[in-house]
């Protein structure tokens, strides 16, 4: 009996790889996320460009103008140009949310560095049991982790004081976690690999051995993590903000604006609808364009 490979036979794909996974293409999604991300990125950094007017003093425009050619957000409650106040604060959200992601992902790698190598070391001389700096660093981890991060933040805050940059830095601090956990487990996949052992065998010192070794080889993960987490910077931000312990009145900030807002929901709703908008689109965008570079390099490695 002989068996014919027709063109829709199962055995013909899998022969051909017509079934095997392949990287998924970036598509419209990742074009409209990258044009998102310019847009805000833009806003940011020359936000006189996009708009000319004052997002801090109370204009001569009247109070609550719906959106209009005029007015494309409407007013505010004191006659601010709500488009005007988004735009300017784009570069305070942002600019946040980055010194947050670089706080977060400096302290935890090191910390999942020092845990990670440690406990390599060890475990290579003690049949695999971890060190004591290993063990005390991750119980930290898993005592921030069990917190909520919402409430982390908030008792950071409490101790350091309202404010923006204190805000980042309580955001900051509830990301140190991740990356820790992340790191080590980066490092101690590595550091087992042949050619650390090798590097060990032919001389090479700890230091240099994790400086040109192992960290070029455990950062790739970590850089996507923090792009993922740039979006939830964002939201934990505003978050804080909506609260009334980020920025203060009259800041532009898109939290701070849609609180200002909210006491007119009821007949003013794009007070807080388009700046909303605003937050979700941006970290929509972050979120995807994240995933897409992460499937790619997963895809390359």
């Amino acid at each position: 009996m002989t068996t014919t490979l027709t063109s829709k036979s199962p055995l013909r794909s899998r022969l051909t790889g017509r079934n095997l996974p392949r990287p998924r293409k970036a598509g419209w999604g990742a074009v409209v996320s990258g044009l998102i991300v310019v847009i805000a990125l833009a806003w940011a950094l020359v936000p006189g460009l996009f708009a000319s007017g004052d997002p801090v003093n109370s204009g001569s425009t009247a109070p609550l103008l719906p959106p209009s050619t005029e007015h494309w957000f409407g007013t505010d409650a004191v006659g601010r140009d709500l488009y005007t106040r988004v735009v300017w604060g784009t570069r305070q959200s942002l600019l946040g949310a980055l010194v947050a992601v670089l706080l977060g992902m400096i302290i935890g790698t090191l910390l999942g560095v020092i845990a990670g190598s440690s406990r390599a070391r060890r475990g290579s001389s003690t049949g695999g049991k971890g060190s004591w700096v290993d063990t005390l660093i991750m119980r930290i981890v898993d005592v921030l982790l069990a917190i909520p991060a919402l409430l982390l933040s908030l008792s950071v805050i409490i101790v350091l004081g309202y404010g923006s940059i204190n805000a980042a830095i309580a955001v900051g601090i509830t990301n140190v976690a991740m990356f820790a956990r992340l790191a080590r487990s980066e490092v101690l996949g590595v550091a087992s690999s042949d050619y650390v052992e090798a590097a060990y065998a032919s001389g090479g010192t700890r230091a240099s051995v994790l400086w040109r070794h192992v960290l070029p080889n455990s950062l790739t993960p970590v850089l996507a993590l923090a792009a993922l987490q740039f979006g939830s910077a964002i939201l934990q931000l505003s978050t804080l903000s909506f609260l009334g312990y980020g920025a203060p009145p009259p800041t532009p900030e898109w939290g701070l604006i849609i609180a200002e807002g909210r006491d007119f929901i009821a007949t003013s709703w794009w007070l807080t609808v388009l700046p909303g908008l605003a937050i979700v689109l941006v970290v929509l965008a972050t979120n995807h364009l994240s995933t897409v570079l992460r499937d790619r390099e997963g895809a390359r490695s």
